[in-house]
């Protein structure tokens, strides 16, 4: 297969998923990747259904763990372009310190976060992102909770590349979703986006008003500036490559993988293996 294809999808007609799948079909056909060198991973979410609507490898594993699996795949056969497709619950929650850790790591592999500020797949509770006050089917009297701000954790525990998109700017996002990709490391990507059915805050309208693309004369490596940014608590919504590092990624670190050489490539002794396991028996 030459190109990328989709196909018919379970969201509810208006949702976000759909622009932010359309940008990242894009993005991998003007980057000239191929489906076979694409693996997309998921863990649980309507987020995490992308890699069924998208013709490339694919991966869904459970609720809050794509990142292992993906890191896992990336650090076996670094031909592959990884790309993970996730929610704000299955990131920042169930996901937490896997979002944490692989920011330690920095195995170059992309992330992209579909954050609704709610959990819809879930039926409607209050996710990491959600607004403090907002009424759920769960949090009745509002939700008592502050809501995280994933960037700035992100720029806090050390993330190389850092952004924010907006799955009502195609433009942009497919412009984000390209340099995240080529990024060699840890590409972290939060998406604004609307989920129509449980999140009558947050809309497409709410959105389009409050998100403002960066400016031409944005410095996007002044780590302290983009903290400051994001930690605003102003009516707009920055949006574009907020931060971004050159890091020595995991591969050039790790002995076994520095020269190159997938792991999947390199000699292995079945019998160490077997020995090991014998060991525990």
């Amino acid at each position: 297969m030459e190109e990328f294809k989709t196909y018919e999808t379970a969201w509810c007609p208006g949702c976000g998923n759909f622009a932010i799948l359309n940008s990242l079909k894009a993005a991998l056909e003007e980057l000239g990747k191929q489906p076979n060198e694409v693996l997309m991973v998921a863990g649980i979410g309507q987020a995490a259904k992308t890699p069924q609507y998208l013709s490339a490898n694919s991966f869904c594993g459970l609720h809050g763990r794509a990142l292992p699996a993906a890191v896992a795949a990336k650090i076996a056969n670094e031909k592959l372009t990884v790309i993970v497709n996730s929610g704000d619950g299955d990131s920042y929650g169930e996901g937490g310190n896997h979002f944490l850790h692989n920011i330690r790591r920095n195995v170059n592999i992309t992330h992209f976060v579909h954050d609704n500020q709610i959990y819809g797949l879930t039926k409607g509770q209050a996710s990491p992102t959600t607004s403090e006050g907002h009424i759920t089917g769960v949090q009745t009297e509002g939700n008592i909770n502050p809501p995280l701000n994933p960037i700035l954790l992100a720029l806090a525990a050390g993330a190389g590349f850092v952004a924010r998109g907006f799955s009502g700017n195609g433009k942009q996002l497919t412009a984000i979703m390209k340099e995240a990709i080529e990024y060699p490391g840890y590409a972290f990507v939060d998406i604004m986006q609307p989920c129509i059915t449980f999140n009558k805050i947050n809309t497409f309208a709410f959105y389009k008003n409050a998100v403002e693309p960066l400016g031409e004369d944005y410095d996007s490596g002044d780590k302290l500036a983009a903290m400051k940014l994001v930690m605003e608590s102003g009516d707009k919504i920055p949006t574009g490559v907020i931060y971004r590092e050159d890091k020595t990624e995991y591969h050039r670190k790790q002995h076994l993988l520095k020269d190159g050489k997938p792991l999947i490539e390199q000699e292995s002794e079945a019998s160490v293996l077997k020995d090991l396991i014998q060991s525990f028996v």
